[in-house]
């Protein structure tokens, strides 16, 4: 289950990343030397932070899937808090309308120049005329938003066991050896229990005692 709500917070950061690719807004704006002009305002412009949730939801993807039960536990709920974040930009501009004077700002200031060789701007002196919002790309990063919230709650509520390869390196030595010892009296005939035995200095063919060693001792 902890992978799969790793997986699911995975996509939502994927969703996420390529609705601030899209087109969100269209600005129709008036110039009265120029004239009318229409400029196009992406996701990553108007909603810049969605392009930074989605690099922490990868972040948190990849915690998920490398670090330990309480840590997992954690990463859901630091992702879960992002989705959040997250999902307001793209609500608000499917429930509401987009603010004409962020618009201008967005233009005016530059901020929305991806290139320097094709500059997205709008004189001091222009006046925003009109206000297109492109439902797709807000609907996609909402989409992202409540995948990111369902896989990060699932971390919180089943982040899942500590599997035997992965807590192996966190055991002591007495530990490890106890534990080589039972595999090797359980599946003796096992290459990988007699390899990790010899690593651990631990002679499997000792035929001293009556567990493991017998069995090879004959």
């Amino acid at each position: 289950m902890s992978q799969v709500a790793a997986l699911t917070v995975g996509v939502g950061a994927v969703l996420l990343w390529l609705s601030s690719r899209l087109v969100w807004v269209t600005v129709t704006a008036f110039d009265d030397k120029s004239g009318d002009a229409v400029r196009e305002l992406p996701g990553a412009v108007w909603a810049s932070q969605v392009t930074v949730i989605a690099l922490v939801l990868v972040a948190g993807t990849l915690g998920a899937f490398a670090l330990r039960r309480t840590a997992r536990r954690g990463i859901g709920g630091l992702t879960a808090l992002a989705a959040i974040g997250a999902s307001w930009a793209p609500l608000s501009l499917l429930a509401g309308s987009p603010d004409p004077e962020r618009a201008r700002m967005l233009l005016t200031s530059g901020a929305a120049t991806q290139k320097a060789s094709a500059p997205v701007t709008l004189s001091d002196w222009a006046t925003v005329t009109a206000l297109d919002v492109h439902h797709t790309g807000p609907t996609v990063a909402f989409i992202g938003s409540a995948l990111a919230l369902v896989g990060g709650v699932l971390l919180v509520l089943r982040p899942g066991g500590t599997g035997r390869s992965g807590s192996s390196r966190y055991v002591t030595p007495g530990a490890r050896q106890a534990r080589l010892e039972q595999d090797l009296e359980e599946s003796p005939d096992s290459g990988r229990v007699l390899w990790d035995a010899l690593d651990a200095d631990i002679d499997p063919t000792d035929d001293q005692g009556e567990g493991f060693g017998g069995t090879f001792g004959r």
